[in-house]
């Protein structure tokens, strides 16, 4: 029934579109993604895609601007394959920190991206858990932004059910971490952060029951792990019976690992928009969930011309 689909992948996550590609019985497309001596990147589609939807999944994670440059000239090349719809899968959108302008003659990364996306030719964006919800008006093509909520929930379910609480590591989380404390049945709490003055240490308040409490922080991303390493600490030492970690994007750089494992982390959940370094992949505590169900359904629903509503969950 998939007869006009087409899948494609650059080689910043191979193994979730082959996942994708299993769950909707389709095969991965022929694309070789390379570099010239220079580091230009090369990119040659060997099969036909003329009148095809055609669906790019490629998360921007590290090398960020490598796998950003491959999803764009991938783009591009797709456009002028005469592809009748191309939609840029993008599990994991990097640069979306850099949201808002927090500085004067600060850039807006977040807007940039989008507009080159947008520009080499993408006719809609589909991505999961965006840093920032404002970054769907930064499109002016349709985007879809699903929520990983469903998998880490069926996960937590199964194995956190009594005397769990929810918390957020700063204010910012607050709603993501009640909506997830909801649907868990678990009760919720913040860590506020302050720093006192330059060059001392953080204070962390932290607002709500936690003691004799199976703790769950929560984030949608984690890149050097300083600050749920912290707030793991700070919980355990308020009375926290253990301590998880649950994000979407596990972007772990620099001193993520050596830092997780000596830490009061027990578990440290996290899903596969980002492919784990070697490094981290053999840290015990780290635990991954597949959002390929999600994101395959997504495509085959797009495809159809059906509605995606019901996975913004």
């Amino acid at each position: 029934m998939l007869e006009r689909i087409r899948l494609f992948s650059g080689n910043a996550n191979r193994e979730l579109a082959r996942k994708i590609c299993e769950k909707l019985g389709v095969p991965l497309g022929n694309a070789n993604v390379t570099t010239f001596s220079d580091g230009e990147t090369r990119v040659e589609i060997d099969e036909n895609v003329r009148g095809m939807d055609v669906f790019i999944i490629q998360s921007t994670c590290t090398p960020v601007n490598v796998t950003l440059m491959e999803l764009l000239i991938m783009i591009d090349a797709m456009k002028r394959a005469s592809a009748d719809r191309i939609t840029a899968v993008v599990p994991y959108y990097g640069y979306a920190r850099q949201d808002r302008k927090v500085a004067p003659r600060a850039p807006i990364s977040a807007k940039l991206v989008a507009d080159l996306i947008t520009t080499a030719g993408a006719n809609r964006l589909l991505s999961m858990d965006l840093h920032a919800g404002q970054i769907q008006g930064f499109f002016n093509i349709p985007v879809d932004n699903l929520f990983a909520t469903p998998v880490l929930i069926d996960y937590m379910k199964r194995n956190y059910r009594e005397d769990t609480v929810v918390v957020s590591p700063d204010t910012g989380g607050v709603e993501r971490a009640r909506a997830f404390g909801k649907r868990l049945g678990a009760s919720l709490a913040i860590i506020d952060k302050r720093r006192e003055g330059p060059n001392e240490a953080q204070v962390m308040n932290i607002i709500g029951n936690i003691n004799g409490k199976r703790v769950i922080i929560l984030d949608d991303m984690v890149d050097t792990a300083g600050t749920v390493v912290q707030a793991a600490q700070a919980l355990a030492d308020a009375g926290a019976l253990e301590v998880s970690v649950c994000c979407t994007h596990p972007v772990l750089s620099g001193p993520a690992i050596d830092r997780i494992n000596k830490s009061a982390i027990k578990e440290f959940v996290v899903t596969d928009t980002i492919p784990l370094c070697e490094k981290a992949a053999q840290c015990e505590r780290i635990k991954v969930l597949s959002v390929s169900g999600l994101l395959s359904e997504a495509v085959r629903r797009i495809y159809y011309n059906d509605s995606v509503s019901s996975l913004f969950i």
